[in-house]
């Protein structure tokens, strides 16, 4: 055995047109749905305690080299579905130890995920990313002009974006099915954690297996709680973006991109009192989005904290609004769309037009996705592109999510100029835009 031998990297980057003598066809190999060691990609999943055990599973078709996280305890679970893979604490000792990755997937709490996927596309490494793709607007910048520039493929998590009802929406919208749409609505049941709390005072010894410095990363350094892990540390400003952070990459991404929307001028928002570290029990949030071409000035108006949107008058008595306790509303001049929080299973009112476009539907626009995970494998072999890329969608919508943020924290409305990057009637919110890293952290 050669003392050096080849990575596989290096194996398939040095092959040329010989190469075509030692390709075999896939059904020789292995008959149907065989897929050939050098057609599978090596990932990485870089916290797979909570969501990103299920992003890692959504891969596994391909070959999961290594599984990261801060918390060895709260990550057992998914280190012991995939026994083959070497395990790390610190991202960073991950990829200088995994030359040979090709891909990473990110579902680390949000104040972490702009600095391990901006490391991972310098090296090179296509990256998925959940949602919402970061905590502050000057990283969801940052990271969709790094992803521009390096030419990997990305995906953030917002898996309704790959999914059926998305499309069917903006075919629905564009074939004039209820009209011009000039308001939508989104409500949700979070938060389903803790926030509109003080910090807590009280001292607390980190459970065994979890690296308390690695978790804060480039966050302010403060003692350990369990108010703040595992989950809780979505509603903490330093951590999370509350329940618009965490829902609102879902919900309002049919919007975004059935309407071709930009950015919008003026947000404003309504909380109950507001507290300096976490975010308020309840919100409602509008967003004013100008006129852009022929279509009109639209209006969304974000809820969280179980308040429900006013009941629209062309649903029947007796009828529900789609999405139960979480969901979105399209209201257009003939009519409106509702579905769940993921676009999912979307419904025209009143019923009897639902049941026309039911019978006679529109033409199929837009091709339908193969899933949120399999579209973004195969946009690493080269095949296609991904849907939530960080450049084309998935940058510019966590920007407008996180909007929402600075009326929340200010309780001020938001007039914001996109092009300069600031709110130019409230100074004090641009300190949000960009807050500084803790010493030894990098974007």
């Amino acid at each position: 055995m050669s003392r050096h031998p080849l990575s596989r990297r290096r194996f398939l980057g040095g092959l040329s047109a010989a190469a075509s003598l030692l390709i075999v066809p896939r059904r020789v190999l292995g008959g149907r749905g065989f897929q050939a060691p050098s057609d599978t990609l090596n990932i990485a999943g870089i916290g797979v305690g909570g969501r990103g055990r299920a992003d890692v599973q959504g891969c596994d078709s391909e070959n999961i080299t290594a599984l990261c996280d801060v918390d060895a305890g709260h990550a057992a679970r998914t280190f012991d579905l995939y026994p083959q893979a070497r395990t790390y604490a610190d991202y960073r000792r991950m990829l200088d130890h995994e030359p040979d990755l090709d891909a990473v997937i990110i579902a680390t709490p949000d104040h972490t995920h702009a600095v391990i996927a901006m490391e991972a596309m310098r090296r090179g490494k296509h990256v998925y990313c959940e949602k919402p793709l970061t905590r502050t607007v000057a990283e969801a910048r940052a990271l969709a002009a790094m992803a521009r520039g390096r030419g990997v493929a990305t995906q953030m998590g917002n898996q309704g974006h790959a999914g059926d009802g998305t499309r069917l929406i903006r075919e629905w919208i564009e074939a004039g099915v209820v009209g011009t749409v000039r308001e939508v609505h989104y409500w949700t049941n979070r938060p389903i954690w803790p926030q509109a709390i003080d910090r807590p005072t009280e001292a607390h010894h980190a459970p065994a297996g979890l690296d308390w410095d690695l978790f804060l990363g480039p966050a302010p350094e403060r003692p350990y709680h369990p108010a703040y892990h595992p989950f809780r540390w979505r509603g903490w400003w330093d951590y999370g973006t509350g329940a618009l952070g965490d829902i609102a990459c879902h919900s309002m991404d049919a919007a975004f991109w059935a309407l071709q929307l930009d950015q919008p001028t003026r947000i404003v928002a309504e909380t109950t009192p507001r507290f300096a570290e976490t975010a308020p029990a309840v919100s409602r949030i509008t967003y004013d989005f100008p006129a852009r071409g022929a279509r009109p000035p639209v209006r969304f108006v974000w809820r969280d904290g179980d308040l429900s949107p006013p009941r629209p008058p062309q649903l029947a008595p007796g009828e529900q609004l789609p999405g139960g306790r979480s969901g979105q509303l399209f209201v257009g001049d003939d009519g409106v769309i509702g579905a769940d929080m993921y676009a999912r299973g979307p419904r025209v009112f009143p019923t009897a037009r639902h049941e026309d476009v039911t019978a006679s539907p529109p033409p199929r626009k837009y091709p339908r996705s193969p899933g949120v995970y399999r579209e973004w494998i195969e946009a690493c072999k080269g095949n296609g592109r991904t849907g939530s890329g960080f450049a084309e969608h998935a940058g510019p919508l966590t920007e407008v999510v996180l909007l929402g943020n600075l009326a929340v924290r200010t309780g001020k409305a938001i007039d914001w100029d996109a092009e300069k990057m600031q709110a130019t009637n409230a100074p004090e919110a641009n300190a949000f835009l960009d807050e500084p890293y803790r010493a030894g952290w990098r974007l």
